[in-house]
């Protein structure tokens, strides 16, 4: 549906049709229509492209930001540079997430790119730990001793030997903190803290159809649907790969 709305959607989303409002499932809108007139199934298809798209960046932020991070701290471990790096997940983590996504929304203005940041910056002492775990104990292993007696720097080594082996980690976990960003997009966005008008989000189309939820039900039953859908989707695939790419868990089958 997000790939599709790319390049196609039923109806123009930014066209209101107040004649047309509050229609029942049809031929022209075959999920019916909101209170402003507009097609459910393009407002579906939208949302999950701004959803998505939120969720990935900010995983992607993550990433990028986290992992070198724990593979700093796995590699120094013991040292300052462990201390700080830890100390300052520590200090993220005294917060709960969506306490400092609406804080930095707040502050900067409601808008997607914030959204993306404040759930991105959420995001780095997640996989930074999840790194860390991880390579602590590849780092105690014989063929990265080799590797040291070799000649090779730390940076050198956490991206040959140790990355490599705790990629499937990373990846479960990024399946976990995708479906987490749904999540916490749509609840800035229910609040109006995320994306903006005319930018379709399932988070505002539930803000927007609270008060109409013994009249309209479907206004807030069809974008609450996608989002457990999604997120349930997302996580079962977590559960997957991590029993797909989990070396034990093989043996075990085995």
């Amino acid at each position: 549906m997000a790939a599709l709305s790319l390049v196609w959607t039923p109806h123009d989303i930014t066209r209101l049709e107040i004649g047309a409002r509050l229609q029942p499932p049809s031929a022209a809108h075959w999920l019916g229509t909101d209170q402003l007139g507009r097609d459910m199934v393009s407002l579906l298809m939208e949302g999950a492209r701004t959803s998505i798209a939120v969720a990935l960046v900010a995983v992607g932020i993550g990433i990028v930001a986290g992992v070198p991070l724990g593979l700093l701290a796995a590699a120094r471990r013991g040292s300052w540079i462990d201390e700080v790096v830890m100390r300052g997940n520590d200090l993220v983590f005294a917060f709960p997430s969506l306490v400092i996504a609406i804080l930095i929304t707040a502050v900067f203005g409601p808008s997607a790119v914030n959204a993306i940041l404040a759930i991105g910056i959420f995001n780095i002492p997640v996989f930074a730990r999840v790194a860390r775990g991880g390579a602590l104990p590849i780092w105690t292993l014989d063929y990265v001793m080799a590797a040291r007696v070799a000649g090779k720097g730390a940076a050198r080594i956490s991206v040959q030997h140790v990355l490599p082996n705790i990629a499937n980690l990373l990846i479960v976990q990024a399946t976990i903190q995708f479906s987490l960003g749904i999540l916490a997009e749509a609840a800035l966005s229910y609040v109006g803290l995320g994306a903006q008008p005319p930018t379709a989000s399932w988070g505002r189309m539930l803000s927007e159809a609270q008060t109409m939820i013994y009249s309209a039900p479907s206004l807030a039953l069809l974008p609450g649907l996608a989002i457990v859908v999604t997120v349930l989707g997302l996580n079962l695939l977590g559960d997957g790969l991590r029993d797909l790419l989990d070396p034990r868990l093989r043996r075990l089958r085995a």
